[in-house]
């Protein structure tokens, strides 16, 4: 009896300690999983760009092909037997050239004319009473147009001495003179000379 009551109560003693055992909190190690992986984030794609249109270029007509030119066949001479050739035919000849001159014969200069020679006897223009008087002195110069018979054709004053009446006197003077005329080799022509008049009071 005593083994069997030891014997219960090491049972029991077991039992209890298993229940013990199986009561206390074992340490657990957890570890979250994801129900579902996060979706990754797309790129953005950019939308498609319109094509530009596309233009056609005008097709440039091609040039045509060159027509070849037709040959032309040469000119059969027909050969002439050496007695047919005349031996008195004679090129003509050319005309003779004539000899460049190197040199022109230059114009005869111009021999100007003269109213100064002794033998014209020219008389001096008078002095004028009014301009002794009031004391007017001056020069008058007279371009004459000369004839080839040495007369005075046209006088007019070149450039005058300040006063009327001397320049009317010179002017008057001279249209009586005589001149030697213009030469141009042994020909008289008619040109133009100055002629100077001077009016002074102590002269």
């Amino acid at each position: 009896m005593l083994a069997l009551h030891g014997g219960g109560l090491a049972y029991a003693l077991h039992s209890g300690s298993a229940v013990v055992s199986a009561m206390v909190p074992q340490p657990m190690s957890v570890r979250l999983i994801d129900a579902a992986p996060a979706a990754r984030p797309q790129p953005e794609v950019a939308p498609p760009q319109p094509m530009p249109p596309k233009v056609e270029r005008p097709r440039q007509p091609k040039a045509p092909a060159p027509v070849p030119l037709a040959k032309t066949p040469a000119p059969i001479l027909a050969a002439t037997p050496a007695a047919a050739v005349s031996s008195d035919f004679v090129a003509p000849e050319a005309p003779p050239s004539r000899p460049a001159s190197s040199t022109i014969a230059a114009a005869p200069a111009l021999v100007p004319a003269r109213f100064d020679a002794d033998y014209l006897h020219n008389p001096k223009p008078v002095y004028p009473p009014m301009s002794r008087r009031f004391g007017e002195e001056g020069k008058v110069l007279l371009k004459v147009r000369v004839t080839p018979q040495g007369t005075a054709e046209q006088v007019d004053i070149q450039t005058g001495s300040g006063y009327s009446r001397l320049d009317s006197a010179a002017r008057e003077a001279v249209q009586r003179w005589r001149f030697v005329p213009a030469r141009r080799g042994d020909e008289a022509v008619a040109a133009s000379v100055i002629v100077p008049i001077t009016f002074a009071l102590d002269s």
